[in-house]
């Protein structure tokens, strides 16, 4: 079974630095101060939620399939993620219902796998 680093304290879950890095195969060992990728800090669960993210395309039915969770539960870990990983989502605005209608409809496409997502953010840009 291999171990995961940690990117966390297990008991403040203050972010760890690494210090040491040692090759098994020619025991050469280097120390300094080492920064982990981003996603290394993220608390485990949030790490399964990426990688079943991915797995699933970002397809979000698929991810809610997968976990067996709501379409809420699912933008709500995404957006803990987005947080996390240091950036802050955009507030979704607030717009007309005709807007949020065709938004929902481009959306859907392609989740549905109707339209590429290039095209996808092409309408959306549109209006």
């Amino acid at each position: 079974m291999k171990r995961q680093m940690l990117g966390r304290c297990p008991i403040c879950t203050t972010h760890l630095d690494i210090t040491r890095l040692h090759c098994p195969s020619c025991h050469t060992t280097i120390e300094g101060k080492f920064e982990p990728c981003k996603f290394c800090r993220l608390p485990l669960d949030q790490q399964e939620f990426v990688e079943v993210f991915i797995k699933c395309r970002g397809n979000i039915k698929e991810v809610e399939k997968e976990l067996g969770i709501s379409y809420p539960t699912v933008r709500g870990r995404l957006e803990a993620v987005i947080e996390n990983l240091g950036y802050r989502p955009e507030p979704i605005p607030k717009t007309d219902p005709e807007v949020a209608r065709k938004r929902k409809e481009i959306l859907d496409a392609l989740n549905n796998g109707e339209i590429t997502a290039e095209e996808a953010v092409a309408l959306l840009k549109k209006g």
